[in-house]
């Protein structure tokens, strides 16, 4: 691959991701807020036990909708509100971008929990946070139940990845930028 070909491949799956129903072009922070709170409704729902990570947390980042699609090159876009009290206070999108032997679309949600005052002061600071291997996954994929050992308790910040649809296999969030937007 060469990058110019990685980058027009690129820009393709931007364009054919943001037609994916993702929020792009919506009534802006109204849409969001509802999409946030059914998101929540269903994750309470389907893993009870995230109520308790909820509560411990200093904050949540609520992504309703990621839509991610791909044939060699990929991208990912969906949009968000950040949660501190249960007060919204800020609005995020995440982009994602890779390239390898990929081919499919999916759509999932995922909520970050910032389990300390730290993590989520360094997440809110940022102009552009990008999610690593340092997150500990407590719900990964459709079908698993909520998962907590002594490597994940005391990550500062976990991940619930549900709700996944599409033809593409598994859903990492890796690489993932957040980047503060106004809806």
């Amino acid at each position: 691959l060469t990058r110019r070909g990685f980058a027009l491949g690129a820009l393709a799956t931007t364009g054919v991701t943001a037609a994916c129903g993702n929020g792009v072009g919506s009534s802006g922070a109204a849409t969001i807020d509802a999409r946030v709170n059914a998101t929540l409704s269903q994750m309470y729902s389907l893993y009870p036990n995230t109520r308790t990570l909820s509560d411990n947390s200093t904050g949540m980042l609520i992504m309703p909708l990621v839509t991610e699609a791909g044939f060699i090159v990929g991208g990912g876009y969906g949009r968000g509100s950040l949660r501190i009290d249960g007060a919204t206070v800020d609005y995020y999108s995440t982009v994602k971008g890779n390239a390898g032997l990929q081919i499919g679309v999916q759509q999932y949600a995922h909520v970050l929990f910032f389990m300390t005052e730290d993590a989520l002061s360094t997440f809110r600071r940022s102009t552009g946070w990008t999610a690593g291997a340092d997150i500990g996954y407590v719900v990964k994929d459709k079908g698993e139940t909520l998962t907590t050992d002594t490597n994940t308790l005391t990550s500062p910040i976990l991940a619930a990845v549900f709700g996944q649809a599409g033809l593409q296999i598994g859903a990492s969030l890796e690489g993932s930028k957040y980047t503060r937007i106004i809806p």
